[in-house]
């Protein structure tokens, strides 16, 4: 004979089930932590692997992504305290610090650049970029450094010869410059792969000029370290376990860049965007911050702030969590799993 319960016994049963102390325990446990990101492509896989992999709460962090556009407005919600911890290109941090702040990286993330500057329709040469537009994402972003750079390279000088005007993320430097808003623009994979297949020509590419570049890196405040040195140790964890993971799980790392990518980009320049970054002179395995890169950002910042001429790659950087875990054998053992 079959029982009949009460439809109202039922859903309380059905409320009460997953309520199991241990995991109910376990979540209490994480610690909350707001995290930003400054652009949507390749360069921000740490924190996204990190979030969809679970990786954060294996390590007892509660993250919440929060995507800011271009790396000043990181930056900003980083020393107002609205995100304690972001992913922030070098420049961004840089301006802040010279300007006040005690921001630091304590990860390196991507540390050379995969940038290009590519023509709208029907611009061909570098000679065609005289007197015409370059999209940046922000003044005093990355891109912004990236675009003075190969402009310099190919012979001209920005806010003379070429103008340098802000657009946003990556995805609408590109639609900038497919519709002719724009003489070219300054992007990274997968737009500049997309942008590529609609014929768009490349005018420099940064990453063949020999640039060392501290990009964007994991940063946090120094005064933040002091006060949760605990959370920092394992947010800085969370990001090495997600490198590793980017390097050997290829079908979560591209499974997560198709989702931030928030649009409907084909499976091959996903697949060709993950392996563009995946080699030790952009990310590398023991993600320590570049000095040499910090200095690369300095001489271009020295151009337009002063204060950058007397200023030491290392105020920038606190290396102590990421020597931890080199130092303690965890991070060779990461890989050695692997063999």
């Amino acid at each position: 004979m079959r029982h009949k319960f009460p439809i109202t016994l039922i859903l309380c049963l059905s409320l009460l089930a997953p309520l199991n102390p241990s995991a109910l325990a376990q979540r209490a446990k994480l610690a909350k932590l707001n995290v930003g990101y400054s652009a949507i492509s390749s360069d921000q896989l740490p924190a996204w692997v990190a979030k969809e992999a679970g990786i954060f709460e294996r390590n007892g962090l509660d993250v919440q992504l929060i995507f800011f556009t271009g790396g000043t407005t990181a930056i900003l919600a980083l020393i107002s305290g609205d995100v304690p911890v972001t992913q922030v290109s070098g420049p961004g941090l840089v301006n802040s610090v010279l300007a006040g702040s005690d921001a630091v990286f304590v990860a390196g993330g991507i540390t050379s650049l995969n940038y290009v500057l590519m023509g709208r329709p029907g611009i061909k040469t570098p000679e065609q970029l005289k007197g015409g537009t370059v999209a940046i994402s922000r003044f005093g972003s990355a891109t912004d450094s990236i675009a003075r750079f190969a402009l310099k390279k190919i012979g001209f000088t920005p806010g003379k010869d070429v103008t340098i005007v802000q657009v946003g993320s990556g995805p609408d430097r590109l639609n900038a410059a497919l519709t002719g808003k724009v003489t070219a623009a300054v992007i990274n994979p997968p737009s500049s792969f997309m942008a590529e297949r609609k014929g768009l020509a490349v005018l420099a590419d940064v990453a063949q000029m020999g640039l060392i570049f501290q990009h964007t890196g994991a940063a946090t405040t120094r005064r933040f370290i002091k006060e949760h040195p605990d959370i920092v140790r394992r947010y800085v964890k969370s990001h090495v376990e997600a490198v590793h993971l980017m390097y050997t799980d290829k079908e979560t790392t591209i499974k997560t860049l198709g989702k931030y990518m928030g649009q409907s980009v084909d499976r091959d320049l996903l697949e060709k965007s993950r392996d563009n970054v995946m080699h030790e002179a952009l990310f590398s395995k023991k993600q320590y911050p570049s000095l040499e890169g910090l200095k690369t950002v300095l001489e271009d910042v020295a151009e337009r702030d002063p204060k950058a001429k007397t200023a030491k790659p290392e105020q920038f950087v606190d290396f102590s969590f990421i020597k931890e875990l080199d130092q303690s054998g965890y991070i060779d053992n990461l890989y050695k799993k692997r063999q």
